[in-house]
């Protein structure tokens, strides 16, 4: 069995290839001598001292999680991971005056949610690839301190149509966040340590929505010569500026570029990253890979998922305190009422990474499809209560955040089923693309005539969360399917003798660049 890329000529059963493999994916001769030693002192799993690895494990929790999360605190400040500290600070100058002050119409308000995501659609593809042919870790904090600066420009803006324009160019730069936060979680974390590990750096999220209501609250009491709204996006883009700055310095651009680790620590770094045999990062693009990705429906399905979830996340985002403002509190008290949503995010989101830490393996879709459960349920009791029963409907309000903890646990499905560097990054891209169509839809489910219930605005989030909730049954079917697949090929290489069980044969098809459809040792997670 060849590998599909023509310039290679690697066996896969053939362990003697294993630092041929090497050789084709790892341009730099410091990353392809500590990739050799790695494997030369670790040779297979069993030889890593698991007291060891624990500590490891502990110390890259410690060095790569809080980067990940307080960029995520300034990139992402509300719920599901599409609505960006962006939404949030627009969500809050809607009760600080901004509709007043720029004398927005009909739905101008609800286009200047949407537009954010069309500078988003047609850079995501783009985007992913140009950070594939650099170093990661670089490109995204410079689209961090880009997006800042534009947040800070939108301060000045005069008219919509100049806010319309920062904001088409905002969603641009903030393209590459999700799918680089993903990537830096694929390249530290086995397939088992990675749900709960985006859920540690995604709970942030929740950090975000209840600081929003703070840092609302806070800016709301600033009587300066500006409108409150526009110190709102000079405060929070001249915060997200100096992160990124920090960020560019602190965060590694892989596994042997991570300061503060012993020499021997990221040999065991790298070894461990056998299990998952998702292949090596590379900065060369391979378009069969890509043309993979597009023609595999499992593309698809993903792309269907970003789509269902950010339709309740882009009304919600957007609409919350408008929600919460109608039901009786004043902009004041909405912001602060914004900081129980944040908290439950946090809860959300921390208790389904406990449950399906201790589930059976194999568990992650029937989690996230109990986790939709208390967000229909919410949306369901908020579009049936009585207008006047305010404490409950708010309450119903809150309960509609669980879903993210099923969105969460969903993303590691795509970092644990997706082998190939090229197909990843275009997988990781069009979930996100999806995800920009659902959150330029989604606004416009949210009709000012309908305030403050917005009947058909908690309504499609009830309908796209029943899709969702399927959607988790159709993935564990695809998956399972899938296995018992690659299990007949396998079972048929080693019959004709071109397949070996053994670790140097895992050692070549974990450390190529490999699809996974190409690896016959690749297992899907369901």
């Amino acid at each position: 069995m060849e590998h599909k890329d023509e310039s290679s000529n690697v066996e896969l059963g053939d362990c003697t290839h294993v630092e041929q493999a090497l050789e084709q994916c790892l341009a730099s001769g410091t990353d392809l001598d500590m990739y050799r030693e790695a494997l030369e002192q670790y040779p297979n799993d069993a030889s890593i001292d698991k007291e060891a690895e624990t500590h490891l494990r502990h110390k890259i929790d410690r060095r790569i999680l809080p980067l990940l999360g307080i960029c995520y605190f300034f990139y992402a400040r509300m719920p599901f991971c599409r609505t960006y500290i962006d939404k949030t600070t627009l969500s809050y100058a809607a009760i600080f005056g901004i509709k007043e002050d720029l004398h927005l119409q009909s739905t101008e308000y609800s286009w200047l949610s949407s537009v954010f995501y069309f500078g988003w659609l047609v850079w995501s593809i783009p985007s992913n690839l140009i950070m594939q042919r650099n170093p990661p870790a670089w490109y995204l904090s410079i689209n961090i301190f880009l997006w800042g600066a534009l947040l800070m420009c939108q301060t000045a803006a005069g008219s919509f149509t100049v806010l319309v324009v920062l904001r088409v160019l905002s969603g641009a730069f903030e393209a590459i966040a999700d799918p680089a936060f993903m990537l830096f979680t694929s390249m530290f974390y086995t397939r088992e340590e990675q749900p709960s590990r985006i859920s540690a750096w995604y709970a942030w999220n929740g950090i975000g929505v209840a600081g929003g209501g703070l840092i609302g609250y806070g800016i709301g009491q600033i009587r300066g010569s500006l409108s409150s709204w526009r110190y709102e996006f000079l405060i929070v883009g001249a915060l997200c500026n100096s992160w990124g700055i920090a960020l560019f310095i602190l965060l590694p651009n892989s596994p042997t570029q991570i300061r503060g680790f012993t020499h021997q620590e990221k040999l065991m770094l790298i070894a461990r990253m056998r299990s998952n045999q998702t292949g090596i990062n590379n900065n060369k693009v391979e378009w069969y890979q890509i043309r993979e990705a597009l023609t595999d429906y499992k593309t698809w399905l993903f792309m269907l998922m970003g789509f269902v979830s950010a339709v309740p996340n882009g009304g919600i985002s957007n609409f919350s305190t408008l929600v919460i403002q109608g039901l009786g509190f004043d902009r004041f008290g909405t912001a602060l009422l914004g900081i129980p949503q944040g908290v439950l995010v946090v809860i959300w989101i921390g208790l389904g990474a406990v449950v399906n830490h201790y589930m059976p393996p194999n568990s992650r879709t029937l989690v996230c499809a109990a986790f939709m459960i208390p967000t229909m349920a919410g949306a369901l009791g908020f579009l049936l209560a009585p207008p006047d029963a305010y404490v409950g409907r708010l309450i119903c309000f809150y309960l509609t955040g669980s879903y993210q903890a099923s969105f969460v646990i969903c993303l590691s499905l795509v970092t644990s089923n997706t082998g190939g560097h090229s197909k990843r990054m275009i997988v990781s891209g069009i979930i996100w693309f999806g995800s920009c169509v659902g959150s330029i839809v989604s606004p416009f489910f949210y009709k000012t005539s309908q305030a403050p219930s917005y009947q058909l605005g908690i309504g499609s989030l009830l309908v796209t969360n029943v899709i969702e909730f399927i959607l988790f049954f159709v993935f564990r079917f695809a998956f399972k399917w899938e296995n018992r697949r690659k299990e007949k090929i396998r079972s048929a290489l080693r019959d004709s003798g071109n397949l070996r069980d053994d670790s140097e044969a895992l050692n070549a098809t974990a450390f190529q660049n490999l699809t996974d459809k190409e690896n016959p040792n690749f297992v899907y997670c369901y």
